[in-house]
């Protein structure tokens, strides 16, 4: 049964299909305003690792965090941020300093999981939507803020093929 634009299911009101529901974030100018992020937890942390350039067992000598943007909750309109602890090693043997591989959730030195820079690049090369219209598209339906500069970097590394680094290359080695 249909009253004044609302659907009524034994007893309780509900909104229609299709029905406008305006964005709570709306008019707000202060980003202390904005609905707080729901925090999930991820580890990365192992006692031990094989050392990726000579195989030997590396300890752990650190446990270190990173938090990273990810497609936020449009049922609750906030956004998800991922905390992902994760191990440091050190290998004795070629002395080589390591850490565990998250590159499943993101790009090295990322903010975002790599969910939401393949939804950002699809929007902009599939949909043709303009970068700033990317950024507020993310945020309205996936409460994720990226700033537009951000995406067309990533559109522009998408479309440029480049030579890879070999995979023992790190920018950090032990001294010596």
């Amino acid at each position: 049964m249909k009253i004044g634009g609302h659907l009524r299911v034994e007893g309780t009101t509900m909104l229609g299909p299709g029905e406008y529901v305006p964005d709570v974030t709306e008019g707000l100018s202060a980003a202390a305003d904005l609905p707080k992020p729901r925090l999930e937890r991820r580890s990365r942390n192992y006692p031990a690792r094989r050392c990726p350039r000579c195989g030997h067992r590396a300890g752990r000598y650190l446990v270190a965090t990173r938090t990273l943007h990810d497609l936020g909750d449009a049922r609750s309109g906030r956004p998800i941020d991922l905390v992902v602890s994760f191990s440091r090693h050190h290998c004795p043997h070629c002395d080589r300093y390591f850490a565990a591989d998250t590159s499943d959730l993101a790009e090295p030195k990322c903010h975002y999981t790599r969910r939401v820079q393949e939804l950002a690049v699809r929007l902009v090369a599939e949909d043709g939507l303009p970068y700033q219209a990317a950024s507020w598209h993310l945020w309205r339906d996936q409460r994720v803020f990226v700033p537009f500069a951000t995406i067309q970097n990533w559109v522009e590394a998408a479309g440029e093929k480049k030579e890879r680094l070999p995979p023992d290359h790190l920018p950090r080695q032990g001294a010596g």
